[in-house]
């Protein structure tokens, strides 16, 4: 798992709003990039729609925000229509982006043992360092946290 302190992992991925997004291109800005399993399951959709609601203070924070999952883009698009997501989806179908910030990985569900995403957020700052991981995000209400965290950034 990438830690706080160290320089987050560059990327490049295909995003909801049909550009290419890297790392890179957001120096200069707090990025949140969080990690979820999959569009449009329960857990996965009370995090986004949390989100949702509160995109307009987090951008006043000086923040965007990035979902990152293994679902194409298509998958996305019918996410982000159904709920009316605001922010990007970036389409990780290879795994890369989860596998450099260590968040893919062994799960467990009713004794099966499986590969997946493990839900983590994490909070990069203006010059790339992450500032803060979220590990085992519980969906509700973790877009009240990450504004707390946003605050105490410059």
């Amino acid at each position: 798992m990438t830690r706080e302190g160290t320089k987050a992992p560059d990327f490049k991925a295909a995003a909801s709003n049909g550009q290419t997004i890297t790392l890179k291109d957001l120096k200069g800005k707090n990025v949140v990039l969080y990690f979820y399993p999959k569009d449009d399951t329960p857990g996965c959709t009370v995090e986004a729609c949390g989100f949702r609601d509160t995109i307009k203070d987090i951008e006043k924070l000086g923040a965007v925000v990035l979902g990152v999952s293994p679902d194409s883009l298509k998958s996305h698009e019918k996410f982000i229509n159904k709920f009316k997501l605001p922010f990007t989806l970036l389409a990780d179908e290879d795994k890369k982006i989860a596998k450099d910030y260590g968040v893919w990985g062994k799960k467990s569900f009713m004794g099966r043992t499986y590969m997946g995403v493990n839900r983590t957020t994490f909070i990069i700052d203006k010059d790339g360092k992450i500032a803060k991981v979220f590990e085992k995000v519980k969906p509700e209400g973790h877009n009240w946290e990450v504004m707390e965290v946003l605050k105490t950034l410059p």
